[in-house]
């Protein structure tokens, strides 16, 4: 995604007054908190549809779901309705782009980990402890920051073709690293990577779509417009794909973690990269953007290895992951 802001003062009082005077983020805003709360109870059904696959399929997922898992998670009704709900989200997020700025939208989705937190705790059991804590603290606070002073200091300017060349030329080599990391790798890999993957895909997918949104409104769709369509499904594909494995191998909060930490992160990037959009920005602002990513990253990292969940299976020896459901565990959705 492309980040956006309309202020160029100095005054950061007056910028924020500014950016919250735009009637359409009366809108946007409900859209993106709903948008929030749709992601979360879709990650928490498909994680359980991914889990009830593996068991049915007694295979292990985590290196990579086979053709067989992604049949029958077509047929699982939890992972459907997971689905449904995730669709609803990309839905309510998109019109939100479409209403307010994507610097504006993009933050309210941290959010969605700490819903997806509370959920996961009652359904597994697992109770957040101090050290996973800190690390989701770090994962919001990291992501507000970060997205916080790039709406104050970020301009918004229209996006040439040689830029989308550009981005489209990036994300082509990122897929194909991706892609060579996991035919060559898969085996060791674990949810760390497919969560990370995912979300620098969807960062991509995100800076298309806000492309694409803007060039429609402005009824300028040609066929540069038709490509990025083209790439952002074929991303939104593989990054779909990484997320499913990434739940077979991983607790769900993980999973929304990297997807609203990394994805705005790397949206930002592009902006500030590729698009220059944070060419106006001073030094000291440039330092506070690696500060603030760096904790979010840092947060992301340590929901991986200090998750109650992930330190229980760890030590659940000779217990191979989701083989032991409960008595009624396979009837149920």
């Amino acid at each position: 995604m492309s980040f956006s802001v309309w202020m160029s003062g100095t005054d950061v009082g007056d910028q924020l007054v500014g950016v919250f005077q735009n009637p359409r983020l009366l809108l946007g805003i409900p859209l993106a908190l709903g948008g929030a709360v749709f992601m979360s109870l879709g990650a928490q059904y498909q994680h359980r549809g991914v889990e009830k696959v593996e068991r049915l399929s007694g295979a292990d997922g985590a290196s990579g779901l086979s053709l067989d898992q992604i049949r029958r998670l077509l047929t699982r009704p939890s992972w459907i309705a997971g689905t449904l709900m995730l669709g609803l989200a990309i839905v309510c997020q998109l019109a939100a782009l479409s209403q307010a700025p994507l610097i504006v939208v993009q933050p309210l989705g941290a959010i969605a980990l700490v819903i997806t937190t509370l959920l996961n705790a009652r359904v597994s059991g697992h109770s957040p402890t101090r050290q996973s804590i800190t690390a989701i603290v770090c994962c919001v606070g990291g992501i507000f920051l970060f997205v916080s002073f790039a709406a104050l200091f970020a301009t918004e300017k229209k996006i040439t073709d040689i830029e989308l060349f550009t981005v489209l030329a990036i994300l082509l080599v990122v897929i194909i690293v991706l892609g060579a990391f996991w035919l060559i790798l898969r085996h060791r890999m674990r949810a760390l990577f497919y969560v990370i993957g995912a979300g620098i895909l969807y960062g991509f997918v995100a800076t298309l779509a806000k492309a694409v949104i803007n060039r429609i409104e402005a009824g300028n769709f040609e066929w540069i417009t038709l490509v990025c369509v083209i790439a952002l499904i074929a991303a939104g594909a593989v990054g779909a794909y990484f997320v499913q494995t990434a739940y077979s191998s991983g607790p769900p909060d993980l999973v929304i973690a990297g997807l609203t930490v990394v994805d705005p992160l790397v949206a930002v990037l592009i902006g500030m990269v590729v698009l220059g959009e944070a060419a106006a920005a001073p030094g000291w602002v440039l330092v506070i953007f690696g500060v603030a990513g760096a904790v979010a990253v840092w947060g992301v990292v340590g929901l991986a290895r200090y998750h109650p969940q992930v330190l229980s299976e760890s030590q659940e020896l000779g217990i191979t992951r989701g083989s032991d459901p409960a008595p009624d565990a396979e009837d149920a959705p």
